[in-house]
């Protein structure tokens, strides 16, 4: 009994193990690590990193093959986790490849930094500017196109749907409604992701379509307010 739950103890590590992403660091140059509650910031691709920030290395995150936690927050998380490591308190995304038919998961890049307080503090306040003279958020919805692109699929807010998803699409819709909620959408399996609503603020929504057993699944992010604003631009030109 004992030998047959450490086997199939040892058997859910190593599927666990095989679901995980790929990680690769490249650190030359370490501090103390940061604790893991500390946040880290990411500089999105075509962003610049402030001159004064000091580079410690490189981290890619890729899939191992079997990989299903590869969704764009889950890869940066696992590139944040290795930034701590090092002592780094921003990450600055240097190559990005969403999901396609060869692989259902987001890969990316990236450049491990460390930054000053005052530059870090001027990068944080640029990604959540508030607007005081509005009662309502915005989301910002789109798909600019990829996998699945036949597949349509409703987005609901709480228990409300909000839209309809459909390929090459953007839409701006005003929230009146505050305080944390989830949005979902469902095809062949539902997808979940938190937002917490809060008036004046911009929120950016890229969908998609992963590939699944059958038709896909759909696919949820929460981006940050300038690759979100850069990629929603890019989603009404192709959706005209």
């Amino acid at each position: 009994m004992q030998k047959s739950l450490l086997l199939s103890g040892y058997l859910l590590l190593l599927f666990a193990a095989a679901c995980a992403p790929k990680v690769r660091t490249n650190v030359t140059q370490k501090y103390e690590p940061l604790d893991y509650k500390e946040a880290v910031l990411v500089i999105e691709l075509q962003d610049k990193a402030p001159e004064s920030a000091e580079s410690l290395g490189t981290v890619k995150i890729g899939d191992a093959g079997m990989s299903v936690q590869c969704s764009y927050a889950q890869v940066l998380e696992k590139a944040k986790e290795e930034a701590r490591k090092a002592g780094g308190n921003a990450i600055r995304i240097t190559a990005h490849k969403t999901p396609d038919f060869m692989s259902s998961c987001h890969r990316i890049s990236a450049e491990v930094l460390r930054i000053d307080a005052a530059a870090l503090a001027a990068l944080k306040a640029d990604n959540e500017e508030v607007d005081p003279g509005i009662d309502y958020a915005v989301l910002y919805v789109y798909r600019t196109g990829g996998a699945g692109m036949i597949i349509n699929y409703n987005l609901s807010l709480g228990d409300s749907v909000i839209c309809r998803v459909t390929n090459r699409f953007s839409q701006a819709i005003k929230i009146y409604k505050q305080g944390p909620t989830e949005l979902s959408a469902k095809t062949e399996a539902k997808s979940v992701i938190p937002i917490d609503i809060q008036k004046g603020r911009s929120y950016y929504v890229r969908c998609s379509v992963i590939p699944g057993i059958t038709i896909g699944r759909p696919g949820l992010e929460l981006m940050s307010k300038k690759a979100g604003s850069r990629e929603y631009e890019l989603a009404k030109t192709k959706s005209k």
